[in-house]
């Protein structure tokens, strides 16, 4: 319990377990069952380690050897079972953040050393804003001019790179209006930690025009 109260801090712009989208939410999901796993492994691992400890003795030692039964039970069945459970798990994630269908909206993002460009199926055009619709599915196909980048909006959606020559899709979704913080998330040169940019996701009733500029 004490473990995991610094994790009550874990919330903010940039926060990967305080999800503001359903892509976001099954990543979240799936690093508590991550970090749930791996709790549970060693609880099992100490207890029957514990245990042993306190069994050992005389008697103990003029027993049949078992190390094979602590070596397949504690160091092969239980990682795999838990480890496969996990695999399944993600797996499953993997496959429901993948766009299917036609989404509500549609937005090219390019990236270059150090900006991004997004450009709408209206025609127009912004530097460092992504302006999209709040509560309605948006495909962003991502691509570079340069080097390799990514893009990672954490409160909405897993990471995307973006390659120079190819485009690759990543669908988000914003529960509520608000403004999102949002980073490059492959290191691209002595810029990179400045290679940021935010999403205004607004109202589908509200004129996108005039929104504040990232700075």
């Amino acid at each position: 319990m004490f473990a995991l109260a610094p994790l009550a801090a874990c919330n903010g712009s940039l926060s990967t377990i305080d999800p503001a989208g359903p892509s976001a939410l099954r990543v979240a999901d799936l690093w508590w069952w991550m970090l749930g796993g791996s709790l549970l492994l060693s609880a099992l691992v100490f207890t029957l380690l514990f245990m042993a400890l306190f069994r050992r003795g005389i008697a103990d030692r003029q027993k049949p050897d078992r190390k094979g039964v602590w070596i397949g039970w504690l160091g092969l069945a239980m990682p795999i079972g838990v480890l496969s459970v996990l695999l399944v798990y993600a797996l499953w994630v993997g496959e429901r953040s993948l766009p299917t269908g036609t989404a509500a909206v549609r937005v090219e993002a390019t990236a270059y050393n150090y900006g991004w460009t997004f450009c709408y199926e209206d025609g127009s055009c912004s530097e460092g804003v992504m302006r999209i619709p709040a509560k309605r599915p948006v495909d962003i196909d991502i691509t570079a001019t340069d080097v390799i980048h990514s893009l990672w909006i954490p409160r909405l959606a897993g990471k995307m790179d973006a390659i120079p020559g190819q485009v690759n899709r990543l669908r988000i979704e914003a529960e509520a209006p608000g403004r999102y913080e949002a980073v490059c998330a492959e290191y691209c040169g002595i810029g990179h930690a400045d290679h940021r940019f935010v999403v205004q996701a607004y109202d589908i009733g509200d004129r996108p025009d005039g929104l504040e500029a990232a700075r």
